[in-house]
């Protein structure tokens, strides 16, 4: 795993296809889930992730190095999937139980997990993401801030209410 610093070496002497080989390396799969979280289906998530990532290629040399790459590249990948979802009308006419058994790899997991997932997907997308980001990717208020461009106040409310409505919704379900 190449830290920042070694990156920025690479792109510094002009080896941008090594470094970006790097970069691929390391955050692909992260990207990935970070993207499928929000958009379900595994073509639509490669096809962003693909986007993603051509986007960091065409970037890399402009690139600055004044914030952390993982920041960076989860910026391109979140305002691709904001794109996305606003470009995206079929989803919102086709039921959510629809949605939910249109991939089978989806869910793999038991009743609960299949009941959180439901819950996620009910959320708005920004506060899906938000909760996304939190809950399962671990990401810190501060660095949240910076991929989303929101104050880390905002971003705390904005989770708070999705843990909230997914509590609400979860006992809906099981109980």
């Amino acid at each position: 795993m190449s830290s920042d610093k070694e990156l920025q070496d690479l792109c510094e002497s002009g080896q941008y296809q090594i470094a970006f080989s790097r970069i691929v390396q390391q955050y692909s799969q992260r990207l990935y889930w970070h993207i499928r979280k929000m958009v379900l289906l595994h073509d639509d998530a490669d096809d962003i992730l693909q986007n993603t990532l051509l986007k960091a290629w065409t970037g890399l040399a402009a690139f600055r190095w004044e914030s952390q790459l993982f920041t960076w590249l989860f910026r391109i990948a979140t305002n691709e999937v904001l794109t996305f979802l606003r470009k995206s009308k079929s989803l919102k006419q086709v039921p959510l139980e629809d949605r939910l058994d249109a991939d089978p790899q989806l869910f793999t997991g038991d009743q609960i997990q299949k009941a959180l997932q439901q819950a996620i997907l009910r959320l708005p997308p920004k506060q899906r993401l938000v909760f996304n980001m939190r809950y399962f990717d671990q990401i810190r208020y501060q660095d949240m801030s910076r991929i989303l461009g929101t104050s880390e106040g905002a971003l705390k409310a904005s989770y708070h209410l999705a843990a909230a409505k997914v509590e609400e919704t979860l006992k809906e379900l099981l109980l």
